[in-house]
């Protein structure tokens, strides 16, 4: 289980903007494996997961959007009642908060995906991958 690199993205909130920068991450063979899009007071925030991190930010730096970079962990999880709970509770008990949360796919295979954005990561990173390997 991977630790990712994860694009957050303020734009405006109106028709078309989120098309017209998928299209140019697209245009360049840039493929979104996760997504959350949160409309703030006229804004949105849209965080992505990507399989090319260094193309994606040369089309958002061409695109002059504003936007950070940070690292996020991400797990496949069994299908089956519980796995969330069961990877929130070893986060809690770590004292890990989950800031935010999303769900993508894995390239290649299409398995879903959670994507956890919390300050430590490679603690959580550790906790994640003890969780994913039980419930397999």
């Amino acid at each position: 289980m991977p630790k990712s690199k994860e694009f957050a993205i303020r734009m405006e909130d109106r028709p078309g903007t989120l098309g017209k920068v998928c299209r140019a991450l697209a245009d360049r063979g840039v493929s979104i494996l996760a997504f959350q899009s949160l409309p703030t007071g006229g804004e949105s925030l849209v965080r992505l997961v990507v399989d090319n991190p260094t193309t994606a930010k040369t089309v958002l730096d061409t695109q002059r959007l504003n936007y950070t970079e940070a690292e996020v962990v991400q797990v496949k999880l069994a299908h089956r009642p519980g796995e969330l709970a069961r990877a929130a509770s070893r986060l809690g008990d770590a004292n890990i908060n989950i800031n935010y949360a999303y769900c993508g796919v894995e390239a290649g295979t299409n398995a879903p995906l959670l994507i956890f954005g919390v300050a430590e990561v490679g603690r959580a990173l550790t906790i994640l991958e003890q969780v994913a390997a039980a419930g397999t």
